[in-house]
């Protein structure tokens, strides 16, 4: 039987998922590839730390360059992460003539317009299906059944320490710093979650995604981008009073000859499948002219179900490489010279409904100057909820406007400052509530509704 040699940089939580992937599922993978995956080399740091997964004497190494320029191997898998050395491991595979594959998002979104023009010039594959969604196949769908739709909007939920965090604090009324303790305790959060909380690791993905469906190329740095660090308790418990779910939401939109991006904690309609995403699984939604809306769901990261990707994207690259073909798919899927630049819609000229928190003290007509104020920017009220008095300490007024424009919402609460009425900061949030989904393509590896205690 024909070998396909593989050689892998890095041996952390993903790279000893595939390690364990093709030991353990060896018949099944020869069964349906007719060849065997043969892990030659493994480049690591310290090839003295126990990574909790065994493998042949020889195979792993310190040496990266090695491994690259090995003429056996005839597919890199990149499990390193982060930008460089990443970046320059990627280009010196290709540049070997190596087809590549990454669950490295954030190399991508920054980076990936070198990678796809050097691997283009080498008539090498590039697959990163892990990259976005975990064990999700999502990429593979949008370039491939669904690939003659036009799309007309992508949203997804795709961090899953965030929507953790979120579902704690949803379910148990805790509050943000208690809920990513928590996270944290159980290997669902990182010592330092930046990248997650303020939704970068979202925006990275959201990158991806954009391209993929519009066939334009975004600035990582130009997604308008917020985490859920100011989201609190009392958020959560008012969303739910006027019917909804709090979700970091990525949102992309193809507006004529601009596209919005854009990464926010947002307010789902309760009965839409999105506000039903719990725990560290992760869920996209595409909208295609002829598919209609189409929704995957599933676990968005850990060891299984990330490898899986992975190895999926090999296992692909193989059958390439067992007919003799190259380079037979784009990897973003438009042909790079198709691929434009649109411009992003500036976040003051999208337009969404609102919801406002106002912490004001407890007299007549404080709702009355609100409400004045944002009538004068062009903003409308459709629902209030205005607490009992408490002897006249500060209470929350809450609103939710109809549609408006961030920048006319924005100026409202501009005048509203000036007011001096306020004593704490104003909290807002979108609403997305206008979310038809036709068909729902659940991957079968949990709901998370039992919060599953696996790493992400």
């Amino acid at each position: 039987m024909k070998e396909i040699k593989v050689g892998m940089l890095g041996l952390g939580t993903v790279g000893s998922g595939v390690v364990k992937l093709l030991r353990e599922n060896l018949p099944v993978i020869r069964g349906k590839l007719g060849a065997e995956l043969v892990l030659k080399r493994i480049a690591v740091r310290d090839t003295k730390k126990d990574r909790g997964v065994s493998v042949e004497p020889g195979v792993l190494t310190d040496d990266f360059e090695s491994v690259i320029a090995d003429p056996d191997i005839s597919v890199i898998v990149e499990l390193i992460g982060g930008y460089s050395p990443a970046r320059e491991y990627v280009l010196a595979a290709i540049g070997h003539g190596k087809h590549v594959v990454t669950a490295n998002k954030a190399l991508l979104a920054c980076h990936g317009e070198d990678i796809y023009a050097a691997a283009a010039s080498r008539g090498v594959e590039v697959r990163y299906e892990a990259a976005v969604g975990g064990g999700i196949p999502v990429l593979s769908a949008i370039k491939g059944n669904m690939a003659a739709n036009r799309f007309r909007t992508v949203l997804g939920i795709l961090n899953g320490t965030c929507n953790y965090i979120l579902t704690r604090m949803t379910r148990e009324r805790a509050d943000f710093a208690q809920a990513l303790k928590n996270a944290q305790a159980l290997g669902y959060a990182e010592a330092d979650p930046t990248f997650d909380i303020e939704g970068v690791d979202t925006a990275h993905k959201l990158c991806l995604l954009l391209t993929l469906c519009f066939g334009t190329r975004v600035d990582f740095k130009d997604i308008h981008t917020e985490g859920i660090g100011t989201v609190s308790a009392l958020d959560i418990e008012f969303a739910a009073r006027f019917g909804y779910r709090i979700k970091l939401l990525a949102t992309g939109k193809l507006d004529g000859d601009r596209v919005e991006a854009r990464v926010q904690p947002t307010m789902v309609p309760m009965d839409d499948p999105l506000a039903g995403i719990d725990g560290v699984c992760n869920a996209i939604r595409v909208s295609g002219d002829y598919a209609g809306s189409v929704m995957f769901s599933g676990r968005g990261a850990g060891m299984e179900p990330t490898a899986s990707a992975v190895v999926g994207d090999i296992m692909a690259i193989a059958r390439n490489i067992l007919v003799g073909v190259g380079r037979r798919s784009a990897p973003m899927g438009f042909m790079d010279e198709e691929i434009v630049r649109l411009p992003v819609k500036p976040i003051g000229e999208t337009v969404s409904k609102y919801y406002l928190r106002f912490t004001v003290p407890d007299h007549p007509g404080m709702l009355a100057k609100i409400a004045g104020a944002l009538g004068e920017n062009g903003v409308s009220i459709r629902s209030v909820i205005q607490t009992a008095r408490k002897g006249g300490a500060p209470v929350p007024v809450v609103i939710v406007t109809h549609e408006a424009r961030q920048m006319d919402v924005s100026r409202a609460l501009d005048t509203i400052e000036t007011l001096k009425i306020t004593s704490e900061n104003v909290r807002l949030l979108r609403i997305e509530d206008d979310l038809e989904v036709v068909s729902i393509r659940d991957v079968p590896t949990g709901d998370g509704s039992e919060l599953p205690r696996s790493p992400l």
